[in-house]
């Protein structure tokens, strides 16, 4: 452990100075380094464990044969790139990354699994391997990565597209990765818990509507089962919060789109949005939020295990405005946290 732990400093100092001057300058060979093998969605590599065992690593699978050609990656929006970055020796050792909207609650939550992992101390700092930008905020101890989204579909999928190559460049393996954030509850209690199931759209369907060059694209919006109830059973044995599995409609903003009567602009009376919310619940719908839909999307067709575990602030059903005091909105901000830590912890074996 003591080793583990002097090795992720010696990581972190690294991290510091590199990002200290916005570049780190690799050696020639990296740069010109390529990885060609293109995995088909939950296809995996085989190879050979000490015992004579064959193993299989899931590796991330790029839908873009047109990245092949480019002598350099540039991941503009993190202020890094494959000419100027070492991307296996950095992050070729995670395992778990977690995303989510704001920068300060996804650097909160790299201290708290730190603390969880046995990898951190009480008031280390925590470098922001992004700090040559202010577009999004990484953060990483050990085997996980802690990235920020910023809110809506079109931040989360700019993000998106970046995290995922750089896993795909770092060679990342076997990879899980889990959106934790807040929503508005239909019919829960203010401070339950949703795994998601499915996202689906503002008319309930299970799919992502983009149009590409003119045209109009469907995608799956489906998310991993298995994992889904590995988290509802991590919750159980925490016994802590009210937790549950349901849809989530992922909506492309915060007010007309989630049926709110606060907003600047409402051409609709009460009666009509109430009766909109609860189809959503006999439809399966538990929660709102904005940005679930891309998310599962674009770590379906690259083969990434994903969840989505959020937090309700409120019950639509009841009201529009969250007006919970700042200290119960803090604690019910930490409770993914708290659920994503310990299921974490449990993979690795910690608990």
């Amino acid at each position: 452990m003591v080793r583990v732990m002097r090795e992720e400093e010696d990581l972190l100092s690294l991290i510091q100075k590199m990002f200290g001057s916005g570049k780190l300058r690799t050696k020639k060979m990296h740069r010109k380094r390529r990885y060609k093998t293109y995995m088909a969605p939950g296809s995996s590599n085989k190879k050979k464990t000490d015992d004579g065992q064959a193993s299989k690593e899931n590796f991330i699978h790029l839908c873009n044969p047109h990245l092949e050609k480019m002598k350099e990656d540039i991941l503009y929006h993190f202020a890094l790139g494959t000419g100027t970055h070492d991307f296996p020796t950095l992050f070729g050792d995670v395992k778990f990354v977690c995303v989510g909207g704001s920068p300060s609650r996804m650097k909160a939550f790299i201290a708290y699994i730190a603390e969880e992992l046995g990898l951190g101390s009480p008031g280390r700092d925590y470098p922001n391997i992004c700090a040559g930008t202010d577009r999004y905020a990484m953060y990483k101890v050990g085997p996980v990565l802690s990235v920020s989204h910023g809110m809506g579909i079109p931040s989360i999928s700019i993000m998106l597209h970046e995290l995922i190559k750089l896993l795909y460049h770092a060679k990342c393996s076997d990879i899980t990765i889990i959106r934790i954030g807040t929503s508005g509850g239909i019919g829960l209690e203010p401070g339950s818990v949703v795994i998601t199931r499915q996202s689906v759209d503002a008319t309930f369907k299970p799919q992502l509507e983009q149009v590409v060059l003119g045209k109009t694209v469907i995608r799956s919006t489906n998310l991993d089962e298995q994992l889904a109830k590995e988290l509802m059973q991590c919750s159980k044995e925490i016994g802590q919060f009210n937790t549950v599995i349901g849809n989530t409609m992922c909506t492309l903003d915060f007010y007309e789109g989630q049926g709110r009567l606060d907003g600047a602009i409402c051409l609709y009376d009460e009666e009509e949005k109430l009766q909109y919310l609860k189809n959503a619940y006999e439809s399966g719908v538990r929660n709102i939020e904005m940005e679930s839909s891309v998310f599962a999307a674009m770590c379906n067709l690259s083969g990434v295990k994903a969840a989505v575990v959020c937090v309700t602030l409120l019950n639509r059903l009841e009201g529009d405005q969250i007006s919970s005091p700042h200290d119960v909105l803090v604690e019910y901000q930490q409770r993914p946290q708290k659920l994503v830590g310990y299921f974490i912890k449990k993979s690795l074996g910690k608990v």
